[in-house]
């Protein structure tokens, strides 16, 4: 059964020469929606390692088991796998079915909405993206827990503590449920350098698709 850093090497070698839409290694997306679930143990970070990996190259859930890929770890990775055809919508909607892939979902979109991210797209491409990923947020933070998502989102992506503060206070309000009556994200700021510390390396963006 491989470690984590054999699936890192693994996805290393898998993304070698891909790069996102600034020129940044394509490893360094993955290596960063791995760095969010590290709070959630082995398998989460090695299928954050390996998100992309049956969509952006030639390998098969298949050969990830040969080589000694951990079958659950395969089945959420294949759970977070774009389907050709299907709207972005009933995809989400796929992977919230699955509450370890609802994580791995959660981490990559917090990576690709991050704001140094975005500020390098073209205004029409970035209003059309930060759309689409709130209307995924919508779907996704609903189906897991509160605590759960504030360590990701902590991790990759610390602007989205606001918009995750809004949520909870919205969903309270919907419930009757009072605001000091459920305690919403700590929103202490972090040291500075902290959120590179975490995450190990300068974050980057997604190759060819932000999904």
């Amino acid at each position: 059964m491989k470690s984590v850093s054999e699936v890192d090497l693994l996805a290393a070698r898998a993304h070698a020469g891909q790069v996102d839409k600034n020129g940044v290694p394509y490893i360094e997306h993955v290596r960063a929606v791995a760095a969010g679930l590290a709070p959630f143990g082995d398998d989460l970070v090695k299928a954050g390692l390996l998100h992309d990996i049956l969509e952006d190259t030639d390998w098969t859930a298949e050969r990830l088991r040969e080589t000694g890929v951990p079958a659950r770890v395969v089945e959420i990775v294949e759970a977070v796998t774009n389907v050709p055809g299907m709207p972005y919508e009933e995809k989400i909607a796929r992977i919230t079915a699955d509450p370890q892939a609802t994580l791995v979902k959660i981490s990559d979109n917090a990576h690709n909405s991050r704001p140094d991210r975005a500020a390098q797209l073209p205004p029409d491409k970035r209003e059309r993206l930060a759309v689409k990923y709130r209307s995924a947020r919508a779907q996704l933070w609903p189906a897991a827990r509160q605590e759960d998502i504030e360590a990701i989102v902590r991790i990759v992506n610390p602007p989205l503590l606001a918009e995750l503060s809004e949520h909870v206070a919205a969903l309270d309000g919907r419930r009757g449920v009072p605001r000091s009556g459920r305690p919403g994200p700590n929103l202490r700021p972090m040291r500075r350098g902290a959120e590179r510390d975490q995450m190990g390396s300068p974050t980057s963006p997604h190759p060819r698709r932000w999904a």
